[in-house]
């Protein structure tokens, strides 16, 4: 593969010669006006190449940064095929090596794409990489990039600016590697406390997810969307979080969302703002609303990306909402990894065949199939007249708009010297580390232990790297030799493994095994007990509480994090209640926010630096103290 040099008009203009007919046609004039050039280009793509736009299938990295020949541990098929066979030109990246392996493979996939008739280029998409949940059906671990708390840490933070410069490091590392479009902000409120999902919301608080929601867009996509930016897809419309039973709705035991406390409005608040503000897509969720009325009228139970009532009646009618919609992955087909299935989740229609599952979501107003490469089924309902062209068309112009306002026409390339260089650097990861200590919240500390003084003591630990607890003192290895015992624990969950991306995906009781408090109190026999729970969804800690001398909580931080938490960086604050006991939870309507007398409270925090006036409320603004 060789890239397309640039070209030069007889007034001068520098174009790339997509189609090769070695003249400027108006789709490759950088002058133009993004909506212009769609239109001239839509006029001369093949029905193939429009419809190829419509998939945004899983793509991998090969080794070294080289393109896949053939199908990977998560993509269906070698690069070449889908790109040049099937005309798909976005893919939404899983695994990725060094910075400089990210962007030649990004490059490499580029010249590939020249390849095509009319050299559209690829835009690929990543979910959440900063953190540090390695999950595949929703995040990777931050690997070379920079790390960061996960988004409830930077909820836990409480402060607009701080989740700006959060999605300011995401925009500048994904921009680097090639990655022009994020598969969040997640503005889902974490109204159910078992909910898997919850590590990548901004809590329960609608107020605070809006504001830290429309920061996180403002930090990636900037005033406009343009050549700087990566284009945000928000999720999950129109809110994702009141599932039953708290089960996932990945999962046909987790299909249903519910409203017994009436609260929709709530969960629908945080997407008004980020709509009004330009998202560049849209991302319903795979639940179907069951007994939820609005206006006065039954609201179809079937998924929301099939639901004609949310898509195009509340985001494009009521909302005025003209961007991309992208469904959430694999609503059509089946899928199969290894000896293991995931179902397609077309709940509701889990009666149709996939032609009439893809037909239903076109129907109801979606514009792009996630997760999906099956061009021939979308080739067939045009064939026999089950969608018409100028369907087809409509989401083809929305989804080549985005591409043209990235730049991607114009030079979709990456500098690998430069994503070497700019990817994780010392500042950014600096920054990372800082808001990782500054996000860990203290729940429980009655006799003042914390912070820790810097003073000569020995360090029994747990859970934590005994290299990172040295800081506190010397590390022994006997809990009866120590001054001060350290233990950390994971929120608990119920594991399981049937279903593909199941055992990564916590789930069920809220309640620690009972031998853990147990085991704490013997601990707290011999010296002080500081105890971290690492939440990413509450947790029952009422056991916890009552045995340890201090207990914080943190979400996402490493050793070194929570060791300067523990000696005064701590200033987060919950960004969820935690409950008393699962007999509160089972009780607890879904879509409600909180509960009405929990154990602590969302925005309670004991650190210092941070006055209870914006502990439950808004987040900081600059000059708040």
């Amino acid at each position: 593969m060789t890239r397309l040099p640039t070209s030069t008009a007889p007034d001068g203009t520098r174009y790339r010669d997509l189609n090769g007919n070695g003249r400027l046609d108006p789709f490759e004039d950088p002058r133009l006006p993004a909506a212009e050039r769609v239109e001239d280009l839509l006029g001369r793509l093949s029905l193939a190449e429009r419809i190829g736009l419509l998939f945004h299938t899983v793509i991998e990295s090969g080794e070294g940064g080289t393109l896949l020949d053939g199908p990977g541990a998560i993509s269906k098929t070698g690069t070449r095929k889908v790109v040049l066979g099937k005309h798909v030109t976005h893919f939404n990246v899983h695994a990725l090596g060094s910075a400089r392996e990210a962007a030649r493979w990004q490059n490499a996939l580029q010249e590939l794409a020249e390849e095509a008739p009319h050299g559209i280029p690829v835009t690929i998409s990543s979910d959440p990489r900063h953190g540090f949940s390695e999950n595949a059906g929703a995040s990777f671990a931050a690997g070379a990039f920079s790390q960061w708390p996960e988004p409830l840490g930077i909820a836990a933070l409480r402060d607009v600016d701080d989740c700006r410069r959060y999605a300011d490091a995401v925009r500048q590392e994904y921009r680097a590697v090639g990655i022009r479009a994020a598969l969040h902000p997640t503005l889902d409120l974490a109204s159910e406390p078992r909910w898997a999902r919850q590590l990548h919301t901004f809590g329960q608080d609608p107020q605070v997810v809006a504001e830290l929601g429309l920061a996180f867009l403002e930090g990636l996509q900037g005033e406009r969307l343009g050549e700087r930016s990566v284009a945000c897809t928000a999720k999950h419309f129109p809110g994702g979080g009141p599932q039953a039973d708290g089960e996932d709705a990945h999962f046909p035991y987790g299909r249903e969302q519910v409203y017994p406390g009436g609260r929709f409005a709530d969960h629908l608040g945080p997407f008004r703002d980020v709509l009004a503000a330009g998202t560049a897509a849209v991302m319903p969720y795979y639940g179907m609303p069951v007994g939820l009325e609005l206006d006065g009228e039954a609201v179809p139970e079937v998924g929301f990306g099939y639901n004609r009532r949310i898509v195009t009646e509340l985001l494009r009618d009521e909302l005025g909402y003209d961007g991309v919609v992208l469904t959430d992955w694999e609503l059509i087909n089946d899928n199969h990894v290894g000896e293991q299935v995931l179902p397609a989740r077309a709940w509701g229609v889990e009666h149709l065949d996939p032609l009439g599952r893809m037909q239903l979501l076109l129907e109801a107003g979606c514009d792009q199939f996630g997760g999906e490469e099956c061009v021939e089924l979308l080739a067939e309902l045009v064939a026999v007249g089950r969608v018409d062209e100028a369907r087809v068309d409509a989401s083809a112009r929305r989804l080549l708009l985005v591409k043209f306002q990235l730049g991607l026409f114009d030079d979709p390339y990456v500098d690998e010297d430069a994503a070497a260089a700019s990817v994780g650097t010392d500042e950014l990861r600096r920054a990372g580390h800082a808001a990782q200590a500054q996000s860990v919240t203290v729940l429980h500390d009655p006799e003042g232990l914390l912070p820790l003084a810097d003073v000569d003591r020995r360090v029994y630990v747990e859970g934590v790297d005994p290299e990172a607890a040295s800081a506190l003192g010397t590390v022994v290895d006997r809990v009866e030799d120590a001054d001060l015992a350290l233990v950390r624990i994971q929120a608990p969950f119920e594991p399981r493994s049937d279903l593909f991306l199941e055992a990564w995906f916590h789930q069920g009781s809220l309640d620690f095994p009972p031998g853990l408090p147990v085991r704490l109190a013997r601990l707290a026999r011999h010296c002080p007990l500081v105890v971290d729970v690492t939440l990413d969804r509450p947790a029952v800690l009422a056991p916890v509480l009552e045995v340890a001398d201090a207990v914080v909580a943190s979400f996402g931080s490493s050793g070194p994090a929570l060791v300067e938490a523990l000696q005064g960086a701590a200033r987060g604050r919950l960004p969820f209640d935690l409950p008393r006991s699962m007999a509160d939870v089972r009780e607890h309507a879904p879509d409600r926010p909180g509960f009405e007398d929990p154990l602590l409270p969302c925005g309670h925090g004991l650190s210092a630096g941070v006055s209870p006036g914006v502990a439950a409320g808004s987040p900081r603004r600059p000059g708040a103290r």
